[in-house]
């Protein structure tokens, strides 16, 4: 991927697209609500459990869990373009074990642990100590074929944090592929393939990729309903669209037919989906209703990446050379901009601890929930705020760079 050999006039060049800074935020901050409502769901496992549930919570993560997590991986693609082209595959490779192998591991020891055991402590005859849990936690097994992974154990789990294996699984994947496929393959089939989505509507057609994958391979609930490898294919167009300003523009083009046909296939696919949960596990059947149903859901959150991104993109853009204000809005967007992964890595562990105690109200589900939401959001922020970014140590630990990232900067988004 040498800089000399890319078009200039085709590249998209890496400025700043506030855009996915801010969806990026919205997800993360948008998890704390979904995890929190996973406490009350009738069909989940989730750690902690209300005693009254409900089968609302299911319809509204519906609308979520189509769009959200396939969006951070593809961000996430994007972003992996320009670092390549600017670190080097082995520059990329390095900063990529940095920022999310570190936090990785670090978080694997210390707060991963939290939600395992409060589940057990769930049970008023357990009486185990954190300190006395955690070496039955860590008693793990090497299990390769479940790949990237590749430790398992009775108690063992990588938690929320399988965004992060799977992130960084791909990325290092990436980097020796970049380094040794010729510059000139990729070039022209990136140049063959911008041409195409010249053409209207082309720029929909992974959503027939990320259909077949769902139906065949099935969908893993444990992922935020997506199979592990269709991130894959949602982390690769990101890195595919990065590459030439012509996907860009198809995308702006295509958005309004990508929202339509998307909310199509939603419309239909939904209830075949919840017709085969009526008579097994549309996750992992292969009944025709059940793998229709999932090639549907495929395809939708592909229709929806692009409808999202595309209309986002066309809202009026700031002139060139025009200086952005230093606002206190803005600051406070930079603020939480930096503070995603480190968010991300936090939340879960606390809302499962706030649940833990709130549960034992029995007050009405509304109550709970909010209470559950608002603690939650308040003691993430409070423990990113307090606890991570005032020092240089725990901003390594936690994957952040040893500066704040300046407002305006180059990159256009950070995974």
């Amino acid at each position: 991927m040498t800089a000399e050999r890319i078009d200039p006039s085709r590249v998209a060049h890496p400025t700043r697209r506030p855009e996915l800074d801010a969806i990026r935020a919205l997800v993360v901050v948008g998890l704390v609500f979904f995890h929190s409502a996973l406490v009350f769901d009738s069909r989940d496992d989730f750690y902690v459990k209300n005693a009254e549930t409900t089968d609302v919570t299911m319809i509204f993560a519906s609308l979520g869990v189509v769009w959200a997590m396939p969006m951070l991986f593809l961000i996430a693609g994007l972003g992996s373009w320009h670092s390549l082209r600017r670190r080097g595959p082995v520059g990329f490779a390095r900063e990529r074990v940095r920022r999310l192998g570190v936090p990785l591991l670090f978080a694997t020891v210390t707060i991963v642990p939290v939600p395992q055991w409060l589940r057990l402590r769930a049970d008023p005859d357990y009486h185990e100590s954190y300190l006395r849990f955690l070496p039955r936690f860590f008693d793990v097994r090497l299990a390769p074929a479940d790949f990237p992974f590749v430790l398992q154990g009775e108690h063992f789990e990588t938690g929320h944090l399988w965004f992060v294996v799977l992130l960084l699984a791909f990325s290092l994947l990436l980097a020796p592929v970049a380094r040794w496929l010729p510059a000139q393959w990729g070039s022209a089939l990136r140049d063959r393939t911008a041409e195409a989505v010249r053409h209207r509507g082309l720029v929909l057609l992974p959503a027939v990729a990320v259909g077949v994958v769902s139906a065949v391979l099935g969908l893993e609930e444990g992922f935020a309903a997506w199979h592990r490898w269709a991130y894959l294919l949602f982390f690769l167009c990101g890195f595919a669209l990065a590459a030439d300003e012509r996907f860009r523009t198809a995308m702006r083009r295509d958005a309004v037919l990508a929202a339509a046909l998307g909310l199509l296939l939603f419309a239909v696919g939904l209830p075949g989906f919840l017709a085969a949960g009526e008579s097994g596990d549309p996750f992992t059947d292969h009944t025709p209703l059940a793998i229709g149903a999932r090639a549907l859901y495929g395809a939708t959150g592909w229709c929806w990446l692009v409808a999202i991104l595309g209309l986002l993109d066309r809202r009026p853009r700031r002139p060139a050379g025009t200086a952005e204000r230093d606002t206190p809005g803005r600051r406070r967007y930079a603020y939480l901009s930096a503070a995603v992964l480190p968010l991300y890595v936090l939340h879960q562990p606390i809302v499962v601890a706030v649940a833990y105690g709130v549960v034992r109200w029995r007050a009405p589900i509304l109550v709970e929930y909010v209470v559950i939401v608002a603690a939650s959001l308040v003691l993430t922020v409070a423990a990113y705020d307090l606890l991570v970014r005032r020092t240089r140590v725990t901003r390594f630990l936690f994957g952040l760079r040893d500066q704040e990232p300046r407002r305006g900067g180059s990159d256009p988004a950070r995974s």
